[in-house]
């Protein structure tokens, strides 16, 4: 090792010398320019290492040169010149302009559904009312918003915030203005949610990345994707439900690649996260049943557990927190029980999924949770009382949010919460209904080849365009995939594989419903980490002759194809009235001055 060490400063013709130990002694290396002094043929004298020569006395080369020459040529420099700080604030004003040129200022019932029914709600329940909406169940969206209001009623800002104070329908202007200023209150709140989500994505791709840079460049194209373009100006039930298992995954991606005393406790805020996407959107369980897969390639050498989890004192804490596991699972229990409550499922009309018994895919869901956890502690060595503590983390931490659905308690959203691909069924065209009752394997396999198939004429963009810029991503992540295992990257290949078929399988259930820009929100993050995560790796891509360029063309692409969706709602002619096709159902105690009165 001193021999070693003494290499890397001692001049090669120098004689060795010799201590009482028969090793080198190494004198104190004198200081000097580290770019000035690795070999005599830079300028400085072989014997003294410390004066240049003569002939090179006025060519010294410097740092700061060889800095600029890899700068001009360095694509991740290039793109992130306002730096981490200037960059995130730059996105968040572009996303602020965005909102305000084609969100903000619209006309108040241009995107109706779900606006109305949202607001609607929020309106009624600040009445004193139940929740009229149970679609999704958009629980938690409408939650916020009745609070939003409340908040902005309390300063002053907002008159139209319960269904009172809104005109009668025969007052057509005042009607106008007091629904204009309480649409506008909920896109104000949809583009704050989505910019706070974006600056979270951005912190937590910062903790996976190596390199800054790419946490930028992937936080810029989260943040112009399909998904943030469409729900930070309009209120749906998507995002507030993706963007909590998104996170919850980021989060166990960061925790699991380091050794961390408190990792219990991550993995319990993952399952909260999780549980409450879960109560605001039933869909939101396709995205949670690909975590635990996807995140077993994310492990490390230093995700091995820390001292403490191998000691005795390890197994106090893991009883201790299966012990609070006991008591969130006891209190969250009735619930449960209520959500397989066969009268009220039959009332809503829910049909068993799988061999006309209500709980086995959840079952099943357990399991895979579980044999995945205890499949990652094998893989990176957690410790078996780690594991243990953080099982029952997991358990605490799901059924602590799924009391949340007690802060305004209705059967209707407990049902689907507990059941949610019967709520998703309930809403299935008949093809789709006929194969999930697994009336023929054929038809299911049919059903799946078919949606594979549109699924992946929607990633050409050529066969099947849409307004979502990341399936550009799809094109450079497939090809660097193949790069990355045939340069012995196969780690990094098979995160970014994982990430990838995640989105696959997602969005190929999604295409029964037609994947709508609003879905996209559920996958655009797995696309745009599984991009990032090679970009972080390959790192010799960014001096590329084409690196900057195709960045830029993907930056133009990113702005021109997921703002399309924003313009066209933004300089549509239609008038409203398509809306009457569901408003006496939706918003019953709210007549709309366009719609007949006599309509029922």
């Amino acid at each position: 090792m001193i021999r070693e060490a003494a290499a890397c400063w001692i001049p090669r013709r120098r004689p060795a010398c010799a201590g009482d130990d028969g090793h080198c002694k190494l004198p104190t290396p004198p200081r000097f320019d580290n770019a000035l002094a690795t070999r005599a043929g830079r300028g400085y004298n072989a014997a003294t290492m410390s004066k240049p020569l003569p002939s090179m006395s006025t060519n010294k080369p410097s740092i700061t040169s060889t800095s600029a020459t890899e700068g001009a040529r360095d694509a991740f420099t290039r793109l992130t010149f306002l730096g981490w700080s200037g960059g995130v604030a730059a996105t968040v004003a572009g996303l602020a302009v965005s909102f305000a040129l084609f969100g903000y200022a619209i006309i108040y019932w241009r995107n109706a559904d779900m606006d109305f029914m949202v607001i609607y709600n929020a309106l009624v329940m600040n009445d004193g009312k139940p929740q009229h909406f149970f679609d999704h169940t958009a629980y938690l969206t409408i939650l916020t918003v009745k609070s939003w209001f409340a908040l902005l009623h309390g300063l002053g800002l907002l008159d139209a915030w319960t269904l009172p104070a809104i005109p009668p329908a025969t007052d057509g202007p005042a009607f106008d203005a007091a629904m204009t200023q309480a649409v506008r209150a909920g896109r104000v709140l949809a583009f704050l949610i989505a910019t706070a989500s974006v600056v979270i994505f951005a912190g937590l791709a910062r903790a996976i990345l190596r390199d800054w840079r790419v946490a930028l460049l992937a936080t810029l194209a989260f943040a112009l994707s399909g998904g943030v373009a469409v729900h930070s100006r309009i209120l749906r039930s998507e995002f507030v439900a993706a963007m909590p298992v998104i996170f919850a995954l980021m989060i166990l991606i960061t925790v699991g690649r380091r050794a961390l005393l408190v990792r219990p406790l991550a993995l319990a805020l993952a399952a909260f996260l999780c549980m409450l996407g879960l109560e605001n959107k039933v869909q939101a369980i396709l995205l949670i049943a690909t975590v635990p897969v996807i995140i077993l390639p994310f492990g490390g050498g230093a995700s091995a557990s820390v001292a403490f989890w191998r000691t005795p004192s390890a197994w106090l804490v893991a009883a201790l927190a299966a012990i609070a596991a006991a008591i969130a699972a006891w209190t969250a229990w009735p619930l449960v029980a209520t959500g397989f409550d066969r009268a009220l499922l039959d009332a809503a009309q829910f049909h068993p999924l799988l061999a006309g018994r209500y709980g086995l895919y959840q079952a099943l869901l357990t399991c895979l949770i579980i044999g995945c956890m205890i499949a990652y502690a094998v893989i990176w060595r957690i410790s078996r009382a780690e594991t243990i503590a953080s099982i029952a983390a997991l358990v605490a931490g799901a059924a602590l949010a799924l009391l949340m659905l007690d802060l305004d308690y209705d059967t209707s959203n407990v049902i689907a919460v507990i059941n949610p691909l019967e709520k998703m069924l309930t809403f299935a065209d008949a093809r789709t209904a006929g194969a999930a009752s697994g009336s023929s394997l054929g038809a299911v396999l049919l059903l799946m080849l078919d949606g594979l198939g549109s699924v992946l004429a929607r990633y050409s963009f050529v066969l099947h365009s849409s307004p979502r810029p990341t399936v550009f991503l799809t094109w450079l992540i497939v090809p660097g995939i193949v790069m990355a295992w045939r340069s012995r990257q196969g780690k990094s290949a098979l995160q970014a594989s994982a990430l990838m078929l995640a989105a696959l399988a997602i969005d190929l259930l999604g295409v029964r419903r037609g994947l709508k820009s609003e879905y996209f929100i559920f996958t655009d993050p797995l696309i745009v980490l599984a991009g990032a995560i090679l970009l972080d790796r390959m790192r010799d891509l960014r001096f590329h002759t084409w690196a900057y360029p195709i960045a830029m063309i993907l930056f133009g692409l990113h702005i021109a194809v997921g703002q399309a969706e924003p313009v066209k709602y933004a300089s549509k002619r239609t008038g409203p009235e398509s809306i009457c096709e569901w408003n006496n159902y939706y918003m019953p105690l709210l007549p709309l001055p366009w719609c007949p009165a006599s309509r029922t």
